[in-house]
């Protein structure tokens, strides 16, 4: 599913506007990520899943194309993980 196709889902469910939908959404996606640009950042929605921002560390990988060695710089990555009903609903 796109995001166009999920801004209509939206409208058509909750009887708004497409342009009121993209709002929403776009609300909603600029508030989760301000949430997890802070230090100990975690957005949790019960029953949907807690998206958190975990650290990886430093490590050395290798360029499929050559082959040759190369370092990976520490970084932040965001990670998601499904709540028991989106887990039981997709079973």
């Amino acid at each position: 599913m796109t995001k166009t196709e999920l801004i209509e889902k939206m409208a058509n469910e909750a009887g708004i506007s497409k342009a009121a939908a993209a709002k929403a959404l776009n609300s909603f996606t600029g508030n989760v990520t301000k949430a997890l640009k802070k230090k100990d950042g975690k957005v949790t929605l019960v029953g949907f899943g807690t998206f958190s921002k975990i650290r990886r560390k430093a490590r050395t990988g290798r360029n499929p194309q050559t082959g040759a060695t190369m370092k990976i710089k520490a970084c932040n990555a965001v990670k998601f993980k499904a709540g028991k009903a989106l887990k039981d609903s997709v079973k």
